[in-house]
């Protein structure tokens, strides 16, 4: 983990968090409202596992059964497309940018430097979920009860660390501030 770690943080400069922010927002900004129009079309009001925080065994079976053969087949060609891209993208901005911060406001050595790597957490129980709930779809009508409860755990663990990670980088974001407005402070003093 320490090596994966110094890794994220030795490419992590200002110009590769700037390049991941702008992926990011362009990945989201051209894919996503056509992503979620299809999932809408589907769905019937259902919504998908992986915009829900919780859903049990029981919606999910109800979604795989709304979505219907065309839509399930939809649903298992986007997560292994669509989301199988995102993630990645999503991911790799926030571990560049909370690397970036990270080494301008904590110092080499500290134990929390490690912290960084919150991200892949939501990077590895996205893809988890983007398994269990394809393999759901994917034999609908029969049910297979372990993909279906590994769903219902893969889902919140997922939106647990990309929170996290959200918190983390908006944190990072605010302190770096704080101190930049601390020091420009000082200078004028």
């Amino acid at each position: 983990m320490n090596k994966l770690s110094a890794f994220f943080y030795r490419i992590s400069t200002g110009w590769v968090a700037l390049a991941a922010l702008i992926a990011f927002l362009v990945f989201s900004v051209l894919t996503l409202p056509a992503e979620t129009q299809r999932t809408d079309l589907y769905s019937q009001g259902l919504g998908s596992p992986d915009t829900s925080l919780f859903y049990t065994g029981d919606q999910l079976v109800k979604m795989a059964e709304a979505y219907g053969e065309e839509g399930r087949a939809a649903f298992i060609e986007a997560r292994w497309s669509f989301d199988l891209a995102f993630p990645f993208i999503y991911s790799f901005f926030y571990l560049t940018a909370i690397s970036y911060l990270f080494n301008k406001l904590v110092k080499p050595g500290s134990r929390w430097r490690i912290f960084n790597l919150i991200p892949i957490l939501g990077l590895v129980f996205d893809l988890a979920e983007n398994s269990a709930t394809t393999s759901v779809m994917a034999v609908y009508p029969r049910l297979l009860p372990t993909a279906i409860l590994l769903a219902q755990i893969f889902t919140p663990l997922k939106w647990f660390f990309v929170g996290l990670g959200t918190i983390l980088l908006v944190g990072l974001v605010i302190a770096w501030g704080v101190r930049g407005f601390i020091v420009r402070s000082e200078k004028t003093i």
